[in-house]
């Protein structure tokens, strides 16, 4: 038991936590800046959002989805990325759910709008990678280039 949770603590698992979703919200986040389109549409189908903002928020989010997940990849600002990444997957999931709860048969919009509908699988997976992200913000120490950025100032004596 003891080395099933040095397992789960060890760093290693929550670098290789940190690069998957850092790699996850890149791609989704490209085919969300490259279809704009349709991911206004999709953003809008979950009628969640005023109609006034799902243009901002089609054009925003991916953004947003894209400086985190390179941020997490670089090791640069980790806790912060990886904190509105969390924040980012906590409102898809409540998105879900709503909708799930409405009986609502909508596209997942994660990264193909086409042929991606909403289920209670989807919900496990989000929750699936919102504890990837608490891991990843209590426990990764590796490869961080803030750290790095912080040592050479210590040694340089600034």
């Amino acid at each position: 038991m003891k080395t099933l949770i040095a397992l789960l603590r060890h760093p290693a698992l929550a670098l290789a936590f940190r690069l998957y979703l850092g790699g996850l919200f890149i791609s989704a986040a490209m085919y969300k800046i490259n279809y704009a389109a349709e991911f206004t549409t999709t953003i809008a189908s979950y009628r969640m959002a005023p109609w006034w903002s799902v243009n901002i928020l089609a054009l925003f989010m991916p953004w947003l989805e894209l400086v985190s997940g390179v941020l997490l990849v670089a090791g640069f600002r980790v806790k912060a990325a990886v904190s509105v990444i969390a924040g980012l997957i906590v409102l898809f999931t409540i998105g879900i759910v709503v909708n799930l709860l409405r009986g609502a048969a909508i596209s997942c919009g994660c990264f193909h709008t086409i042929d991606d509908p909403i289920s209670w699988w989807t919900v496990a997976r989000d929750l699936t990678w919102l504890g990837m992200a608490v891991h990843v913000y209590f426990f990764d120490r590796y490869l961080q280039i803030d750290r790095a950025l912080v040592r050479d100032l210590k040694e340089i004596g600034t």
